[in-house]
């Protein structure tokens, strides 16, 4: 099994990747894969809305979004991670988040989501929300800690000294995993559940 880590701070090594760390120890030594894929300084832009994906299945800008959507297509659950910028997600994230769900047309059913976001002190469960919300539209389970998956730290690396920040990010991977071993194994045993075709209907008729 593996897990896709995506750090969407511009600090390589700041808070975000304090706290991934701290879920990779869990996977690790539950024998889970992890891949962490840092985009926080990366040059991605947003979405322009050509609608090139539907014809392609992949995204006309190159600029990395179409390289971790094949990782996600291969992997089994999706960590994200964001610092907080005015009670909201990293724009270079949010970038990178908006096309790689619009773009990629596999199927993301029960893939595992769960999102990880940091902050000096506010604005963390508006982020938290915001992230939260590219998994249910793809019908991916959200995994869940024992409070909203947050870390607290100012300075890079300051968020080891959030003791309950760190067993929430211990009991998150416990819970990414539980997940991804229960879904392996009911997907096994009764499959996945049968899709309906999808009905878009506009408010305006």
């Amino acid at each position: 099994m593996k897990v896709l880590m995506i750090n969407g701070s511009p600090r390589p090594e700041g808070n975000c990747r304090t706290a991934l760390r701290e879920m990779e120890k869990v996977f690790t030594a539950d024998g889970i894969e992890t891949e962490v894929v840092h985009v926080g300084n990366r040059d991605i832009r947003g979405c322009i809305a050509c609608r090139s994906c539907a014809k392609t299945g992949k995204c006309v800008f190159d600029d990395g979004v179409n390289e971790i959507a094949e990782k996600l297509e291969t992997c089994d659950a999706l960590v994200v991670a964001s610092p907080v910028y005015y009670a909201s997600a990293n724009a270079t994230l949010t970038a990178l988040l908006d096309r790689l769900f619009y773009s990629s047309h596999f199927d993301k059913t029960m893939k595992v989501g769960a999102c990880v976001v940091a902050a000096r002190r506010g604005g963390l469960s508006s982020t938290f929300d915001q992230l939260n919300k590219y998994f249910t539209i793809s019908g991916m389970p959200v995994a869940s800690g024992q409070y909203w998956n947050s870390v607290h730290g100012g300075a890079p690396g300051e968020a080891a000294l959030d003791e309950e920040g760190m067993q929430i990010m211990r009991t998150l991977a416990k819970n990414t995993a539980f997940l991804m071993k229960s879904i392996a194994l009911g997907r096994e045993k009764y499959g996945v559940p049968v899709k309906e075709p999808t009905h878009f209907t506009n408010f305006i008729r």
